[in-house]
């Protein structure tokens, strides 16, 4: 595949060239921006104009992953001309579904799935009940597809995410590209990197991704409790405290963060599921096995491709790992070049959930606070 990978800043403007090296010869163009930029209608149709034959992918964020820089307010472009892989796209608006599990359903059946390979899908980050969205996907599917992606971001806001696809950008997307022919080979992998503390609560009371009790008492007056000062900062300090949810002894089990708070109720909801039965316990960041966790996801999808360098790999962060590491946060992004190595094209973002297995034969799922990362090959 050919890759022309750029950038575009407020203040330098496109780096290193303006779009259009591949021009017609484009078959996708990824952009990942802020909310405002993504809602800069000139900038998107730039690279309309400079790709005109190639579907347009991109979303909000949190961040924007341009090579090992991570830069806030930017536009990080990567358009690709495929060998021989083919790809179609889909997209649905969530205000026209009863449930994100009937949302995502409805996205998988879209797709042909004779020779699909790999299904890459971007999603609002608000309003959303991802971990639905994810199994209603994933059910519609046959089972030997894969499918990664993650939600858009408002970097610390959680006000308005963006998702876009070709001409239409709005705050209730949903939109996936399925990628055609066995010649494309794809890895993946997702890991966090975050301690747990303190006890271990059964939950008592919730409804889908809305948390309310937590050993029959109020679960956000226990967080806040737990947060002290950080918690006049919720819901965005909520993601330096993620809840880790288990079914059962034995089980992985998964992070889920806060996208808000609601006072009057006393309920918290959550990017995903905390169903009622299943254990929450309190996380904390461990700076040094946040980078870990990110060199464990580069090197599973590494592998997951046959040990050869990537041609290209997409990298989605949690925003909760960027509020940890701060001015250190593209050491992660580094870890993850150092074993990718050096001819691999990186792009990505900083996002409010990650979608992926956690190894190549597990269950896909929804994440929160891992490093998730998505490797393109062609042979």
């Amino acid at each position: 595949m050919k890759i022309d990978q750029i950038c575009w800043k407020p203040d330098t403007g496109w780096e290193p060239q303006p779009p259009g090296r591949l021009g017609d010869q484009a078959q996708l163009v990824l952009a990942f921006g802020s909310a405002a930029v993504m809602s800069d209608r000139d900038l998107l149709g730039a690279l309309r104009q400079a790709y005109p034959n190639a579907h347009l992918l991109g979303c909000s964020t949190a961040g924007e992953i341009y090579d090992v820089h991570v830069n806030d307010d930017s536009l990080s472009v990567t358009a690709i001309q495929f060998d021989v892989t083919k790809i179609a796209g889909a997209r649905i608006n969530l205000d026209n579904f009863k449930s994100s599990y009937d949302a995502g359903h409805e996205l998988g059946m879209m797709f042909e799935v004779v020779d699909l390979t790999h299904v890459f899908v971007l999603s609002s980050g608000l309003g959303i009940n991802a971990s639905k969205l994810v199994r209603g996907l994933t059910n519609a599917l046959p089972a030997h597809i894969t499918v990664t992606g993650g939600l858009a971001g408002d970097g610390e806001r959680f006000r308005e995410t963006i998702v876009c696809w070709d001409d239409d950008t709005d705050n209730r997307t949903v939109a996936a590209i399925g990628l055609y022919g066995s010649r494309l080979k794809v890895g993946f992998g997702s890991l966090g990197g975050w301690d747990p503390f303190g006890p271990e609560r059964l939950i008592t009371r919730s409804e889908g991704n809305i948390l309310y009790e937590l050993d029959g008492k109020s679960a956000l007056a226990l967080y806040k409790r737990y947060l002290g000062e950080h918690a006049k900062g919720l819901p965005a300090t909520g993601l330096l405290y993620p809840l880790s949810i288990r079914a059962k002894e034995g089980t992985t089990g998964v992070v889920r963060t806060i996208l808000s708070v609601d006072e009057e109720n006393q309920c918290m909801t959550f990017a995903g599921d905390v169903p009622e039965g299943t254990y929450a316990r309190l996380m904390k960041a461990n700076f040094e096995r946040l980078i870990d966790g990110a060199m464990g996801a580069a090197r599973i999808s590494f592998e997951a491709i046959g040990g050869a360098e990537p041609e290209l790999a997409v990298l989605i962060s949690c925003v909760g790992r960027k509020m940890v590491l701060k001015q250190r946060v593209e050491e992660e992004i580094e870890s993850v070049r150092e074993l990718l190595g050096e001819n691999t094209l990186l792009t990505g973002f900083y996002s409010y959930g990650e979608i992926s297995p956690f190894t190549p034969g597990a269950d896909c799922t929804l994440h929160n606070q891992t490093m998730t990362i998505t490797t393109f090959r062609e042979i």
